[in-house]
C-alpha cells in the first residue's frame, strides 16, 4: 500500500518512463509505477531481504551500495531517478546527488525536514533527540546519518549545480503544499519532508 506522498511522486512521472529507483526497498512504488504509468523500473537495494521480496515480485531490483555503485551506470541512461526518503541515508549524500544528476535526466527526491517546528520544541522541552511519526527511531538505532532541514537541501541542491523544477512540502495533516523560493520559512518550518524535482543545470 502506498503512502500519499509516494502517490504523488507517482503523478509527476510521465508513462513508459525508464525509471531507476535509489534504495527502492521493496520495490512498492516500482510495482506501482509498472502497472499504473507502464514504466521500465530498475531499482538497487542494500538490504538483501528486501531484495528477495521485490525480485520475488518479478522486480528488476538488484542489491547494492548507492554511495559507490551508482558510478557504474551510464550517464543518462534513465528519465528519472528516485530516492525517496534515502539521501539521509547515505555516507556521502552530495556525491549520491551528483551521481543520481548523472544518470538520470530528472530526480525526484524526498527528505524527512529535521527544522520542522515540533522537531525544536521537542527537542527544547524535553532535551532530547525527537521521536516522531516521521522520525520513528531513537537516536541509537535510526538509519538516518545525515539530518538536514528543507532549506539545507534547497543549499545542496546549488552546490551540485542542479536546477529545482518543483519543490514541495508535507505538512502534519499529510497535505502536500507547493513552494518557491530558496529560504522557505513556512516551508521549513511546518514541512515534515521534502519532495523535489531536479535536473542539471
Amino acid at each position: 500500500m502506498l503512502r500519499e506522498d509516494q502517490k504523488f511522486i507517482a503523478n509527476l512521472i510521465e508513462p513508459k518512463s525508464k525509471i531507476i529507483d535509489i534504495g527502492c526497498g521493496e520495490g512498492e512504488l516500482l510495482s506501482y509505477l509498472a502497472v499504473e504509468k507502464n514504466i521500465s523500473g530498475h531499482g538497487i537495494e542494500i538490504e538483501p531481504e528486501r531484495v528477495s521480496r521485490a525480485v520475488g515480485q518479478g522486480l528488476s531490483v538488484i542489491q547494492g551500495d548507492a554511495d559507490r555503485d551508482l558510478q557504474y551506470y551510464p550517464e543518462n541512461g534513465f528519465d528519472y531517478a528516485l530516492m525517496i526518503l534515502t539521501l539521509q541515508n547515505m555516507k556521502a549524500p552530495k556525491q549520491v546527488l551528483e551521481e543520481a544528476l548523472r544518470i538520470a535526466k530528472r530526480v525526484i527526491i524526498t527528505i524527512p525536514n529535521f527544522g520542522h517546528v515540533q522537531n525544536s520544541i521537542y527537542l527544547m522541552l524535553n532535551g532530547r533527540m525527537p521521536v516522531t511519526k516521521s522520525l520513528s527511531y531513537q537516536w541509537y538505532d535510526t538509519p538516518n546519518i545525515h539530518f538536514c532541514s528543507i532549506r539545507d537541501f534547497i543549499l545542496l541542491a546549488d552546490e551540485v549545480d542542479a536546477k529545482i523544477r518543483q519543490q514541495f512540502y508535507v505538512n502534519s495533516c499529510d497535505e502536500i503544499k507547493k513552494f518557491k523560493g530558496k529560504k522557505p520559512r513556512r516551508a521549513n518550518l511546518f514541512g515534515r519532508s521534502g519532495i523535489f524535482v531536479l535536473e542539471k543545470k
